[in-house]
């Protein structure tokens, strides 16, 4: 069972906004079964909308379209559609109804004939109800195929989708299982990973595939089941699981339902009633912003402090400048000191500190680009680790704040 995403509107060809829609819609699908073969964004134009629809119906079952049908000229959705399925607009008292009652009562300007012809809708389709918006779904079938056109504003689609487009697919198809479980690692690379999983891998059962996802810093392994038989489908996601934590448990985090690294992290410190503080400098408030972006971080997230110029890890945190001239601004000793010393100004549990070269130029320190040094600090001591991150900025930072993130999970774990 198959299903194809098209989006039409320039707006996403030029970059001028992200397609959302088509990743939460093919999450909804694939969560009922529903394998999304391909996505496909297409101009407002008649020729490459006949062009997608004909080729999308050719390779799967489901054709789900959203975007080009509000009531100004350039959105030709709703004329496109009549053309290809040989079909007429007319006027849908129940859409025309809804169209006047949100004029009346959300907005402030008067309803034009121009509004109004949004409840002009093609014979053959059934109309899917917009409570939040003046342009309804429509479903049509045809061929053996079912095609469905949805208003491009997020929320809309997302109503109209789970509310009517869901239920809708799932009463007419027979549709398999499709699981899935993804395990968050940590510390190696895909290729280190793929040496030491090779016999797993190669000897997964057939209804179970193997996918690396890699990002800075880190890689989801995830395993993707599908098939007839739910119950087989859970008992051999649960043994390949096992198998990958027996053979590589040393750097898997946990889960991606459990949440990212930086949740699983407020979860650990939740459950221990203990707290943390960072104070950084390459990572530039980085570390503080993903801990705060999780709901509830004020129970163990004390505060930080960006001490980026030399002068402020002086003043703010104390580091003497005796060390510095030693050893360097970016080094294992001023990275140690950072961390305890932002623990006990903050009075928390866990003190974190990075200190290093992100380039383009190598700033206070004589250390290559690309050197960071990470420390961890609490009652049982500091621990602190160096590395080096290659040459890339924005790759430096983001490394350096998921490495930071892990070395204070494991931290956590000694508690």
């Amino acid at each position: 069972m198959h299903a194809e995403i098209i989006t039409i509107g320039d707006e996403i060809l030029i970059g001028q906004i992200v397609d959302t829609n088509s990743a939460f819609i093919a999450s909804e699908l694939n969560k009922i079964g529903i394998s999304v073969f391909q996505i496909t964004s297409v101009q407002d134009d008649r020729d490459h909308i006949l062009k997608a629809l004909e080729e999308a119906s050719s390779r799967a079952q489901i054709i789900l379209m959203t975007g080009g049908l509000g009531p100004t000229k350039d959105d030709i959705t709703k004329l496109t559609l009549c053309e290809y399925f040989e079909d007429s607009l007319v006027q849908d008292p129940d859409v025309l109804k809804n169209i006047e009652y949100l004029f009346k009562t959300y907005i402030s300007t008067p309803i034009s004939e121009v509004n109004r012809r949004q409840a002009m809708v093609p014979t053959k389709a059934r109309v899917l109800p917009n409570a939040h918006g003046t342009a309804p779904g429509m479903w049509f079938e045809h061929r053996d195929r079912v095609f469905i056109s949805l208003p491009g504003v997020p929320f809309e689609m997302k109503e109209l989708l789970t509310k009517h487009v869901l239920p809708a697919i799932v009463s007419r198809f027979s549709r398999p299982y499709i699981l899935h479980k993804t395990l968050m690692t940590y510390g190696l690379g895909e290729s280190a990973i793929a040496e030491r999983i090779s016999d797993i891998e190669d000897s997964l059962p057939p209804f179970i595939k193997m996918a690396y996802l890699p990002n800075l810093g880190k890689v989801r392994l995830r395993l993707t089941a599908k098939g007839a038989d739910k119950a087989v489908l859970e008992n051999g996601i649960r043994e390949v699981s096992e198998k990958l934590y027996a053979t590589i448990g040393d750097i898997i985090s946990g889960e991606e339902d459990a949440g990212t690294l930086e949740a699983v992290v407020g979860q650990l410190l939740t459950s221990r009633q203990m707290t943390m503080a960072t104070a950084e400098s390459f990572t530039g408030g980085r570390i503080a912003e993903q801990i705060t972006s999780v709901p509830g971080a004020s129970a163990y997230f004390v505060g930080g402090m960006v001490t980026y110029a030399t002068r402020t890890k002086t003043d703010l945190l104390k580091v003497s400048e005796q060390l510095i001239r030693e050893h360097s601004v970016v080094s294992a000793e001023v990275a140690s000191v950072m961390a305890e010393n932002v623990r006990k100004i903050m009075g928390s549990d866990f003190g974190i500190a990075t200190t290093g070269n992100a380039g383009p130029t190598k700033g206070d320190s004589d250390a290559p680009v690309g050197t960071v040094f990470i420390a961890v600090a609490s009652e049982k001591g500091t621990v602190v680790e160096s590395f080096s991150m290659g040459n890339h900025r924005v790759r430096i930072v983001q490394k350096g704040v998921h490495k930071a993130l892990e070395m204070l999970r494991k931290e956590i774990l000694k508690f």
